[in-house]
C-alpha cells in the first residue's frame, strides 16, 4: 500500500508540478513576446523615421535641383543677352567703319578734286611741302595724267621720292586684301 500511495502521491506531485512548468513557460513566452513586441515597435518607429528622412532629403534635393535649373535658366538667358548685344556692337562697329571708309573716300575725293582743278606748277609746290607718305597718298587717288604733269613741275629729287613711295601703295593694298 505504501507503494500505491507513494504512487499516487507522486503522480499527484507530477500533475500540480505540470502546470506549474506550463504555466512558467506560457510566462516566459508571454514575456519574450512582449519584449519583441517593444522591439518591433522601435524598429518600426525607426524605419518611419527612416522613411520621413529620405521623403524631406528627397524634398530638399528636388527643391535644390529646381534652384539650380532656375540659375541655369537664367545664366542662359544672361549669355543669350550678351550675344545678343555683341552682334549688335559688332553691327555697330561695322557700320562705323563703312562710314569712316566712305568719308575718308569723300575728304579724298575733295582733295583730289582741288588738286584736279589746280595748275601744276601750284600743286607741286605744295606736295613738295608735303611728307613723302601724305603727297603720294593725294596723288594716288588722281588720274595718272594730272600726276605726271604735277612731278613734272616738282624738284627732282622730291619727286623721286614721292614715284617710289606711289609704287609701294599698290602692294601694300594688295597685301591688306
Amino acid at each position: 500500500m505504501r507503494k500505491i500511495l507513494l504512487l499516487s502521491f507522486m503522480s499527484i506531485a507530477t500533475l500540480h508540478g505540470a502546470p506549474t512548468k506550463s504555466y512558467e513557460c506560457t510566462q516566459i513566452f508571454e514575456s519574450r513576446k512582449n519584449e519583441l513586441l517593444i522591439e518591433l515597435g522601435k524598429i518600426d518607429e525607426q524605419r518611419q523615421s527612416l522613411d520621413a528622412l529620405k521623403r524631406a532629403t528627397e524634398d530638399l534635393l528636388k527643391k535644390k535641383e529646381a534652384m539650380v535649373q532656375g540659375r541655369g535658366t537664367a545664366v542662359d538667358q544672361k549669355l543669350q543677352e550678351i550675344k545678343t548685344r555683341e552682334a549688335s556692337i559688332q553691327k555697330i562697329l561695322a557700320d562705323n567703319k563703312k562710314i569712316l571708309e566712305e568719308m575718308k573716300q569723300l575728304k579724298s575725293n575733295k582733295v583730289s578734286q582741288a588738286y584736279t582743278k589746280m595748275k601744276p606748277a601750284s600743286s607741286a609746290n605744295i606736295l613738295a611741302q608735303m611728307g613723302v607718305k601724305e603727297a603720294s597718298d593725294i596723288l594716288s587717288t588722281l588720274n595718272p595724267k594730272i600726276v605726271s604733269q604735277i612731278l613734272g613741275k616738282m624738284d627732282p629729287k622730291k619727286g623721286a621720292e614721292i614715284t617710289a613711295a606711289l609704287q609701294k601703295i599698290p602692294s601694300e593694298l594688295s597685301n591688306k586684301k
